[in-house]
């Protein structure tokens, strides 16, 4: 790569590294999975960065991001799920405001799809089309997916808020 596409590149990361990690924190909810979550799907970018870097760069990380963080919860579902969250949970981060962690405990209580949904048309602002593209699935199952994130996700928020009143 020229040094030319190397400054093109070191500039996009310093853009695009902070909202790709954040991100990454909330389709995740632990830190260290994000980090390397967010830097294998940068790693990437740099790799096609010569045939990416005229198009939408920051698209192509959030996909790759997004496809790296389905593959790993497909290779997972076997797993079995608990409800329960370990004891003080130094995974959700540990400088955060109450709100941000109660949030991000919500989110990882969806399923998988519902989360990447509501992060991406929620958090990333992206369009249902835009978030339908980066999945690869429908308009409509967006939609779905949406609707019963965020149903979910105000049901457990609003179940916190009577819990601690």
């Amino acid at each position: 790569m020229r040094s030319s596409h190397q400054a093109e590149f070191a500039d996009f990361f310093d853009l695009a590294s902070p909202r790709l990690l954040a991100a990454a924190w909330m389709l995740t909810g632990e830190q260290a999975a994000a980090e390397d979550l967010a830097q294998e799907a940068l790693a990437r970018t740099y790799a096609r960065w010569s045939s990416v870097r005229t198009g939408q760069p920051l698209a192509f990380a959030r996909r790759v991001m997004v496809n790296l963080h389905t593959d790993t919860w497909r290779k997972r579902r076997r797993e079995v799920l608990t409800d329960e969250l370990p004891e003080g949970d130094a995974q959700v981060g540990p400088h955060l405001d109450p709100q941000t962690v109660d949030l991000v405990r919500a989110l990882r209580r969806l399923a998988p799809r519902e989360r990447e949904c509501v992060v991406l048309r929620h958090y990333l602002d992206l369009s249902e089309k835009q978030t339908a593209e980066a999945l690869g699935i429908s308009v409509g199952s967006v939609k779905n997916y949406t609707m019963k994130g965020l149903r979910g996700l105000r049901a457990q928020l609003l179940e916190g808020e009577t819990t601690h009143v």
